[in-house]
């Protein structure tokens, strides 16, 4: 074992030193002072960790700072590399002899399109103090550009930065070909330069991140922003080479490719455009393609090697990218050193190849299939995408809209009809409690029982409705939904304080519950055969319950209310749906979505109220048969065993349907990336305030990561903000109301005198409902913040010896709701799925956003009765299952029976 491990790291090690010019500044300048003895000029590039922290990007900033000066203690006794004639003192006459590049998500830990202006402005702040020690020099700088996620933040901090340097020729910008936009991205930038009489120089690669764009687009349902075919980037690379080449004389340009077409395509265009040798160059990776970079050498006299250095084992994530692009199928290195390549094809028109592919793939692709129903196949509803300037133009936007509308009053709603009451409460911005968002009428146990009455009278003919009828109703729902998305969204800001992506996260799970539902029901609702002995029928089917009592909370008030009553209503019950006070607002609107939709009257049924006037009431209705609860396990209990009294009059085993708390647990293993796991953590703690059933509040680390894991999640904690939601800036907002805001402070100074405080953020002071981001360290098992929910924004973390004692702990509560565990270790992973209990378990990534049908939600013992919501059997909870069976023999004779011989 330890033999083997040493020899695997010495190899590694070894292959490394082949892309990586040097672990620190001394070896890098020495191995560059090398290189360009052999005629190659460089770009330098510090490898790192991802930035975590304020701390972590001044050490990124401060290292590219120190780079600066040791090289300015040797560039000026290089020799320049030989060109024809300009300035005697610049390499081939008119090239800084120091060129570098900087990672500009690597100078803020909190980039982030949402945020779009701070991002930048942050970047700006610390890319500056690299340019000015840059220009020392007379060096070159040059932005990297990295995930499509931060495009056009980064294309902005270059123009920003131009401008200000505008007389200053040596600041370039990486684009890559492989992106969809890259060809609009540079008309604009060269329209944009023209017009402010600025000279930049552009970095054209292909791309290296095509795996991760393309799985991150699926997963969220957008656009792909990437090539789908490796030609049509081929094919990109030159159209784009060719725009750059066409405005040479306002644009610098370096090629930087390995592949062959692609080099002498540029050679070929250069001479055709007359483009002086001065306004471009050649650029490769270091410890790549030498065959190439030789040949370059020779043919053109201009190339430069893109040179990384720093620690190997942050290294390594850009040592797998460059294993990936020398060994993958469509690699144009490994076909060109194939032992049967053949020229002609590596060498086509990639125009050419990408028109042959596209034609072969569309006689590939299959017909849209289609669902039960005839509703297309399930597929979640996509996500905000922040890259989009119109999403993140429209919260704002929106957010104003809405505030034109707060203060109004809203009814009840029963049989159709809009029921006001002289009781009513109003509801407010939990940011800004003086603001009202809306007045509330509030139902008592005389509007409840009409409600309750006119669930009963609706209920036979909605029993008898066909199931495919009521799917088209939540369909036409979450169609009024998807048009007011953002509006939604909106009043989920203002109302209970979530963050723009939070808040329409929560709306597009509620369209999701309402079409997921709605496909379920449409399968369910068929009868089928089970069964089959001679002389018989067996058909199987399901009829609603009766009258559904839905009892929502405030966290989730579109998703969860939505989720639950959509399913009673699908399933053929009907509704009378009790929202939180805090979200009244929000319920109503769930109102206008089924009024919209055309649901027939006394189907839905609102009744905001008290629970304490009227939540009783409703529970031990006779006429209720089923209540379907999300909330604390306190108050689910108490609604349990009301429920199971029997009261006069009643007809029907109360069914309950009932999700409640948890104690959440991620555990850090010793051999974790903690570059993934540290924001997964914070985002599951303190993402909405930590106010998610399915939120971290344990985090239990092993000992040997545990210093290194608290300092950079202390250090990612202190750099964000608290504050509004509304502001895009903020990483968490205010809790619900007073009573939490309080509860959590409780919580907090119990955690204090049971562990140590780590980390406790700075609140607003102006009258919001703020509890400071709060992390406690030293923290047991028997302690209460280990074993309690709080609900808020505390995270408990404790030191575990080994793997075995952080599963045990994990699963030391009453809980078994969701957890979470980071690992690399196969054996960890495996033992986790079998032995870490609880409803939704998530490797390595956060432990909260499950999404409908992907990841079907709810957990066991004192987190609920063990209901998975968005899941195939949730509807069955709704129902109750029925069996007809026929005898078919007729005096001796049986008929031949078809599978679905079935009469309603």
């Amino acid at each position: 074992g330890a033999v083997l491990n040493k020899v695997l790291t010495t190899n590694i090690q070894e292959m490394a030193r082949q892309f990586i010019v040097g672990e620190n500044t001394k070896e890098a300048i020495k191995n560059m002072e090398r290189l360009r003895k052999d005629g190659f000029a460089f770009v330098v590039d510090v490898l790192g960790e991802a930035t975590l922290s304020e701390k972590e990007a001044d050490l990124y900033m401060n290292t590219y700072l120190e780079l600066l000066d040791s090289l300015k203690n040797e560039y000026r006794d290089w020799k320049p590399l030989p060109g024809k004639g300009g300035d005697s003192n610049l390499d081939w006459g008119h090239a800084p002899k120091v060129n570098v590049a900087v990672k500009p998500t690597a100078l803020f830990c909190l980039a982030n399109p949402q945020d779009f202006e701070g991002s930048v402005v942050a970047i700006l702040n610390r890319v500056r103090r690299i340019a000015q020690k840059v220009m020392e020099l007379n060096g070159f700088l040059c932005i990297d550009m990295e995930s499509y996620r931060h495009k056009d933040i980064i294309i902005e901090v270059y123009r920003r930065l131009k401008l200000e340097y505008r007389d200053y020729p040596h600041l370039g910008l990486v684009l890559q070909a492989y992106l969809v936009d890259t060809d609009k991205d540079l008309a604009d930038l060269l329209a944009w330069a023209r017009q402010n009489k600025v000279q930049m120089s552009i970095r054209l690669v292909k791309g290296a991140y095509w795996d991760y764009e393309t799985v991150k687009a699926k997963q969220n349902d957008w656009k792909i922003p990437v090539w789908t075919i490796k030609a049509e980037s081929d094919a990109a690379y030159e159209r784009q080479a060719r725009m750059i080449l066409e405005n040479s004389d306002i644009c610098h340009f370096a090629c930087a490719s390995h592949n062959i077409r692609s080099i002498s395509a540029v050679m070929e265009m250069a001479k055709e455009l007359n483009v002086p040798d001065e306004r471009y160059e050649f650029q490769v990776l270091y410890g790549m393609a030498e065959p190439v970079r030789k040949g370059i050498l020779k043919v053109a006299g201009r190339i430069r090697l893109y040179c990384p250095y720093g620690d190997m084992v942050p290294g390594m994530g850009y040592l797998v990218r460059r294993l990936l692009e020398n060994t993958a199928n469509e690699s144009f290195l490994r076909q060109s050193f194939a032992e049967d390549a053949q020229v002609e094809k590596l060498l086509e028109d990639p125009a050419i190849t990408a028109e042959r592919e596209r034609a072969a793939r569309a006689g590939r692709e299959n017909p849209e299939k289609k669902g039960p129903g005839g509703l297309k196949p399930f597929n979640n509803e996509a996500m905000v995408d922040f890259t989009r300037g119109d999403h993140r133009a429209e919260f704002p936007k929106q957010i104003a809209e809405v505030r034109k509308q707060l203060g109004r009053n809203y009814t009840l709603f029963i049989n159709g009809k809009e029921v006001k009451t002289a009781d009513t409460i109003p509801s407010v911005n939990p940011a800004k409690p003086s603001e009202v968002v809306g007045v509330v009428c509030q139902a008592g146990t005389r509007e409840v029982g009409d409600a309750i009455a006119a669930a009963k009278a609706a209920f036979p003919a909605w029993r008898d409705t066909d199931p495919k009828v009521r799917a088209e109703y939540l369909v036409k729902a979450a169609a009024v939904a998807r048009k007011r998305i953002f509006k939604l969204s909106a009043w989920q800001v203002l109302e209970i304080g979530k963050q723009w992506d939070q808040a329409y996260g929560d709306v597009t799970e509620a369209i999701d519950f309402l079409e997921y539902y709605a496909r379920e029901m449409t399968s369910l609702g068929q009868p089928r055969r089970v069964g089959h002995a001679p002389g018989e029928l067996n058909h199987y089917f399901y009829e609603p319950k009766g009258v559904a009592a839905v009892i929502s909370p405030w966290n989730f008030p579109l998703a969860i209310s939505l989720g639950m009553a959509s399913a009673a209503i699908v399933a053929g019950n009907c509704v009378v749906f009790k929202p939180s006070g805090l979200t009244s607002v929000i319920g109503w609107h769930i109102v206008e979505l089924f009024r919209e939709a055309g649901l027939p009257e006394g189907v839905f049924n609102y009744t905001p109220g008290r629970g304490s006037v009227m939540g009783d009431f409703l529970v031990d209705s006779p006429d209720v048969s089923l209540i379907a609860f999300t909330g604390s396990m306190e108050v689910g209990l108490r609604i349990i065993d009301r429920a199971a009294k029997v009261h006069p009059g009643q007809e029907n085993v109360k069914k309950i349907v009932c999700e409640m708390g948890g104690k959440n647990a991620i555990i850090i293993d010793d051999d974790s990336d903690l570059d993934e796991a540290v924001p997964h953590v914070l985002y599951s703690a303190f993402g909405f305030q930590g106010q998610k059933c399915s939120a971290c509040s344990r985090v239990i680390v092993l000992d040997a990561v545990y210093d290194k894991f608290i300092d950079r999640l202390v250090s990612m904690a202190q750099a964000t903000l608290v504050g509004p939601s509304e502001d895009p800036a903020n990483y968490m907002g205010a809790v619900a109301d007073d009573k939490a805001m309080k509860t959590v402070k409780e919580y907090a100074e119990i955690g204090k005198k049971e562990g140590q405080l780590l980390y406790e953020s700075k609140v607003p002071s102006d009258g919001g409902y703020y509890v400071p981001m709060t992390i406690i360290g030293g923290i047991k098992p028997e302690h209460r913040i280990a074993q309690e929910e709080i609900f808020g924004p505390v995270l408990a973390v404790m030191r575990a010896k080994d793997f075995d004692q952080a599963i045990a702990w994990a699963n030391s509560t009453k809980f078994a709701l969701t957890g979470g565990v980071f690992s690399r270790s196969p054996e960890h992973l495996a033992q986790a799925r079998r032995e870490f209990r609880v409803g939704n378990l998530y490797l390595n990534r956060n432990n909260t956003g499950a999404l409908v049908g992907r990841q079907p939600f709810g957990g066991s013992k004192m987190s609920g009765v063990g209901t998975k919501a968005g899941g195939p059997d949730y509807l069955l909870h709704f129902m109750d299952p029925r069996v007809v069976t026929e005898n078919t023999m007729r005096r001796g004779f049986a008929p031949v029976e078809a599978d679905d011989d079935w009469v309603a």
